[in-house]
C-alpha cells in the first residue's frame, strides 16, 4: 500500500509502522511478521502505464484530501442514455478514498450533480488540483455514504448456478443483498439509473435474468436483439492470418 504514496507519507508510515512492532511482545510481534510473510495486497499487474497513472492519481488526491483541495478532471462514463460512452469535465471536492476488489473509488462532493458521488479512478483523466478550498462535513462517514441516498432504483436478478460463484466472485459494486435459491443465486442492486449495471449484466450472457424493473428487462432485450441484428447483417470480415 505504502508505494501508492509519495515519498515523505511512505517514510513517515513506515517509521511508524516499525515504532509500532517495537513495542509489541515477542510473540505477537512474531505473529504479525508471520502474517505480513502470508498476506499482499495485489494491485495491479506490474510498471504498466495504467498502473502508474493510478498511482499518480492516488498520490495527487492524498495531497488533495489532506490539504482539502477541490479537483477538476475528465471522467468517462459507459452507457449513458443514448447507449454511447461521453466525457464530461468535473469539479469536486474529495472527501475520501476506498478500494474495492475491482479497483479504487474516490468519494467526493460533485459540482455537477451537487451530491456526493463515487468516481471511479480508471475513469479519470487530466486530473487538476484548484487553489479554491472547501470544508469536509463533519458528519460524513465513509462507511454510511456507500449506501448512497441517490440510489433508489431497485433492481432483481437472477444467475444460474453455473455462474453463481463466479457472480459472487466479481461482486458488482452495487450489490446490497444475494441469496441462494433452488433456482440459481438471487442478487439485489441499488442504483440511480439503469446504465451503471447495464454492462455488467449483459457480460453474463443467457446466463442471468432480470426479474425487475420492467424497463431494464426491456432494455436487456434491446440490446440482446441489436447484437444479433448486428451478426446475422453484417458478413464474416476475411482478415489476414498472422504467420
Amino acid at each position: 500500500m505504502a508505494q501508492n504514496f509519495d515519498a515523505q507519507y511512505r517514510a513517515a508510515a513506515q517509521s511508524a509502522s516499525r515504532k509500532i512492532e517495537g513495542v509489541l511482545p515477542e510473540k505477537l510481534r512474531s505473529e504479525v511478521h508471520y502474517l505480513q510473510n502470508s498476506i499482499r495486497f495485489v494491485a495491479g499487474g506490474g510498471d504498466t502505464p495504467e498502473t502508474t497513472h493510478r498511482i499518480m492519481l492516488l498520490q495527487q488526491l492524498r495531497r488533495a484530501i489532506i490539504q482539502h483541495t477541490t479537483v477538476r478532471f475528465d471522467y468517462h462514463t459507459r452507457h449513458a442514455r443514448d447507449g454511447k460512452g461521453e466525457q464530461n469535465s468535473r469539479a469536486a471536492d474529495p472527501y475520501g478514498l476506498i478500494h474495492f476488489p475491482r479497483g479504487w473509488h474516490m468519494v467526493a462532493y460533485c459540482h455537477l450533480r451537487q451530491d456526493i458521488r463515487h468516481f471511479r479512478l480508471d475513469r479519470i483523466d487530466n486530473l487538476e488540483l484548484l487553489s479554491r478550498t472547501f470544508q469536509r462535513p463533519v458528519d460524513f462517514v465513509m462507511q454510511e455514504d456507500k449506501a448512497n441516498s441517490s440510489r433508489q432504483l431497485m433492481v432483481r436478478v437472477l444467475f444460474d448456478s453455473e455462474v453463481a460463484r463466479w457472480v459472487q466472485e466479481a461482486r458488482s459494486y452495487y450489490v446490497i443483498d444475494e441469496e441462494e435459491t433452488q433456482d440459481g443465486l438471487l442478487v439485489t442492486l441499488k442504483i440511480r439509473q439503469e446504465s451503471e449495471i447495464l454492462q455488467w449484466l449483459l457480460g453474463w450472457g443467457q446466463h442471468v435474468r432480470v426479474l425487475e424493473p420492467e424497463s431494464l428487462r426491456k432494455r436487456m432485450l434491446e440490446e440482446a436483439e441489436g447484437m444479433l441484428r448486428n451478426m446475422v447483417s453484417h458478413p464474416q470480415p476475411q482478415y489476414p492470418r498472422q504467420p
